[in-house]
């Protein structure tokens, strides 16, 4: 019995998130002694056998043209097949991932765990700790159905990259057509920016930063740090900025290394999308503002005025 893991891709490029979620099976399979295959659906620029690199070696292509747009219902048939000797069903937590992987399990009657945050406790048994409330407290589960479909957070591991190579074979499943009784026709997405699902840093602001003409200072930081840029919900309800960047319970939930808050209060809907986040640093001038109390760092004062200093700051420490 082996671990599959689902490596998501972007416009055929493998996305971050499941490079992790690749390392992260190959250590579970180390635990249970025995070996790690990665399946990639649809259309892959990237070159496949460079996955190796991440702890498999073995990597199956299903690039079947009916599966060039990413469709939950015809990606679970195909993880299903695929996991058909398989104990550990490893999975990047996404809106895709969370969405295939619970047809998955009711494809394979696997038990499912969603939000695991580090890997699994193998000593007596097979037990994972999980994020839930929101990242309010965590659970941890004894896994005993025979498949296990592990959905798996961003930042659960950290990857070490060997030399190694991987070896590619086509994997053409038989998908019924009921599979495809809900095509996917079109992906519009934001285009010329950083994805804040994968974004190792997020600048993000809220209404502190005044208005929509205002948004400059905040801009200039994120292009000197290489980072993503969000917001909070009020300044994507009042159109400051796209509703793409709202972060919060009801927009993106994003686990970033560094995530820093300008002029954001910290109400308990942005926090639980951002509480996954590695190190939060908060700006605000309001020290009761109750986002300090999440923070790793606080620095009280007006926005306008120190994030130019940091853009300063980062410029010469980055080179940017």
């Amino acid at each position: 019995m082996s671990v599959l893991v689902f490596v998501e891709t972007d416009g055929g490029e493998v996305k971050k998130s499941s490079l992790e979620a690749l390392y992260y099976g190959a250590k579970v399979a180390a635990q249970l002694h025995t070996t790690a295959t990665a399946l990639v659906i649809g259309p892959a620029a990237t070159d496949l056998t460079t996955l190796g690199q991440y702890g498999t070696a073995e990597v199956l292509h299903a690039s079947d043209a009916r599966l060039a747009q990413a469709n939950p219902m015809a990606y679970a048939g195909v993880v299903a097949a695929a996991a058909e000797n398989a104990e550990v069903v490893v999975i990047a937590k996404s809106s895709l991932g969370d969405a295939l992987a619970a047809r998955a399990a009711g494809k394979l009657k696997a038990g499912l765990v969603s939000n695991v945050t580090e890997l699994p406790d193998t000593s007596a048994g097979f037990r994972v700790k999980s994020s839930i409330y929101t990242g309010k407290a965590f659970a941890v589960t004894e896994m005993k159905a025979g498949k296990k479909i592990l959905t798996v957070k961003k930042n659960a591991v950290s990857p070490e990259l060997t030399d190694a190579s991987a070896s590619v074979k086509p994997f053409a499943p038989a998908l019924p057509d009921a599979d495809f009784a809900a095509k996917v026709l079109s992906t519009e997405k934001a285009s010329g920016e950083l994805s804040l699902s994968d974004a190792d840093i997020i600048v993000s602001g809220g209404r502190g930063m005044k208005g929509p003409d205002h948004w400059q200072p905040l801009l200039d930081l994120a292009q000197a740090l290489h980072a993503a840029t969000g917001c909070s919900k009020p300044v994507s309800d009042l159109d400051w900025r796209p509703h793409h960047e709202h972060i919060g319970q009801t927009g993106i939930k994003v686990s970033p290394n560094l995530y820093i808050a300008c002029g954001i209060s910290g109400a308990i809907q942005h926090l639980a999308g951002v509480n996954g986040s590695k190190v939060i640093v908060v700006i605000n001038k309001d020290p009761e503002a109750p986002f300090f109390k999440a923070a790793d760092y606080g620095i009280v004062g007006d926005v306008f005025e120190i994030l130019p200093r940091l853009t300063q700051a980062a410029k010469e420490q980055l080179g940017s």
